[in-house]
């Protein structure tokens, strides 16, 4: 079984290689699904870990279908990921029409030759799943991540155990969303999944002592900005051993 961890971090990069994670997905914004790292992140990060690093590559949160110019971003920032020296990328592109874009993610795809590349969650808002399957092997992917289309991995097992059976050994599915201590196992009989993704965050609280609790840095969206979540190694090695692989 592969584990790989969603770090929002540095720090969530090392806790993972502590648990016992072969590999990381760096993002930010995780909150809003996950948007590309910096490149002194990605720099950082590749120094900190040995284990294997994908990043995402997503210009700004929300829907799927980029511009021309969100597009060239994400042409520059796989070249910034490589040049920082990560092992994958992770990106997906739909049409208006939630179909898989061939020619965008075609592109895409050429500018990450010679990296491992992941097709993220915008599968689970595509319309029709076990053709965008198709059509993402005949890309050339090497992974689909999914929650089965569904808000969680949990409650999706059954779609992606049907993607694992239809996907046989042409492309990897790596159920996410969800994932935890208490229901990998389960997810794992379900679906015969052999790689899976998850965080395993905890909060953590900030050492600022003057607090000025009355200013949220998201103006309408009020959160705690002295605590935030970070990957901890004790709940990746404890998730790891509670899916069987001990």
């Amino acid at each position: 079984m592969v584990v790989e961890i969603c770090a929002n971090s540095v720090r969530s990069c090392i806790e993972a290689e502590r648990g016992g994670a072969v590999r990381v997905e760096l993002c930010a914004a995780i909150p809003e699904g996950g948007t590309t790292p910096s490149w002194g992140e990605m720099v950082v990060a590749r120094r900190a870990i040995s284990i294997d690093m994908n990043v995402i590559i997503r210009p700004r949160a929300g829907d799927f279908l980029y511009s021309d110019l969100e597009f060239e971003a994400m042409v520059a920032d796989i070249d910034a990921a490589r040049r920082a020296g990560v092992n994958g990328v992770v990106f997906g592109c739909l049409t208006a029409e939630g179909d898989v874009d061939i020619e965008r993610n075609r592109e895409l795809m050429a500018a990450a030759e010679g990296l491992s590349v992941t097709f993220h969650r915008a599968f689970d808002v595509c319309r029709e799943p076990m053709i965008a399957l198709e059509q993402i092997i005949a890309l050339g992917f090497d992974r689909i991540l999914t929650s089965g289309q569904e808000p969680n991995a949990m409650e999706g097992a059954g779609l992606i155990a049907r993607l694992v059976e239809q996907a046989g050994d042409r492309i990897i599915i790596m159920p996410g969303c969800g994932i935890n201590e208490g229901n990998i196992a389960e997810i794992k009989l379900i679906t015969g999944a052999r790689e899976f993704h998850f965080s395993a965050r905890e909060p953590l609280a900030g050492g600022m002592i003057y607090r000025n609790e009355r200013v949220s840095m998201g103006g309408a969206v009020v959160v705690d900005e002295f605590v935030r979540d970070v990957t901890s190694a004790r709940r990746v090695s404890s998730t790891i051993v509670a899916s069987g692989r001990h």
